[in-house]
Formats: C-alpha cells, sequence, structure tokens
C-alpha cells in the first residue's frame, strides 16, 4: 500500500481487528453481522437504499419501483438487515423498512482516507498539467 495512503487514515489493522472483535468481517462488515459492501455491491440494493434516505417505506412501495417480484425485493431487503443497513418492523401484515444510519456512517468514515488520498492525488495532477501547458 502507498506510504501517502497509510499516513492520512487509521490503522486498518485496527480497523479490522476492531470489526472481528464486534462480530463483524475482516472485509468491512460492520455492526449487524452481514457484509456492508457486499450487500451494497447489488445495483437493486443500492437503490433500495436510495428510496429509503427519504423516510420509511413498507415492502410493497419499494417493490413497486422494480421489475422484479416482490419476494425477490424482500430478499433484496434481508441481506441489507443482515448487513444493518436497514431495519424492520411490523405494522399488522405489513412490514415496514427504514435506513439505518450507523453502518453508512462507519463505511463513510471508512472510506474518507481513500478520499483524501485522492483528492490530493488528483491536485498533484492537476498542478502537474498546469505546468506542463506553461511550457
Amino acid at each position: 500500500m502507498d506510504d501517502d495512503l497509510n499516513e492520512s487514515g487509521p490503522d486498518r489493522d485496527a480497523l479490522t481487528r476492531t470489526n472481528l472483535a464486534e462480530g463483524g468481517t475482516a472485509e468491512g462488515g460492520l455492526d449487524g453481522g452481514g457484509d456492508v459492501f457486499a450487500a451494497l455491491a447489488s445495483p437493486v440494493r443500492r437503490e433500495l437504499t436510495a428510496l429509503l434516505l427519504d423516510g420509511p417505506r413498507p415492502v410493497n412501495d419499494l417493490a413497486s419501483h422494480f421489475a422484479m417480484s416482490r419476494p425477490s425485493v424482500s430478499e433484496h431487503l434481508r441481506v441489507l438487515r443482515d448487513a444493518g443497513l436497514v431495519s424492520e418492523r411490523r405494522d399488522g401484515r405489513r412490514r415496514i423498512y427504514r435506513l439505518e444510519a450507523a453502518p453508512l456512517r462507519e463505511l463513510s468514515q471508512w472510506l474518507s482516507p481513500y478520499e483524501r488520498f485522492w483528492r490530493e492525488k488528483l491536485s498533484d495532477l492537476r498542478k502537474l498539467l498546469d505546468e506542463e501547458d506553461d511550457l
């Protein structure tokens, strides 16, 4: 790994040890036992999280946004729930899903050193290209 990246971010081994101690996975499974990265790898699950940004919604409402069966959408929601990204509550026969902020906040904190790293590298590249333009 690049030295610049190591200096600008938290100790990756410490993050992994913390995740494992809390029942997560070394791959970034934050609290909840599921792997947040794997859960968000699916475009359908990313769209479900985007739909839930506006607030809790019943599964039928969420399913209406996709060209797939309600049970298929429910399976995607189960993966998100297992990763701790959404919570579910019952209201009579309806299941209402809500986005959970904590895993997203942890994911953002984990990604921030990489954002800083690339922001600095792109800034350096811009300076280099500007210098070449001046020649």
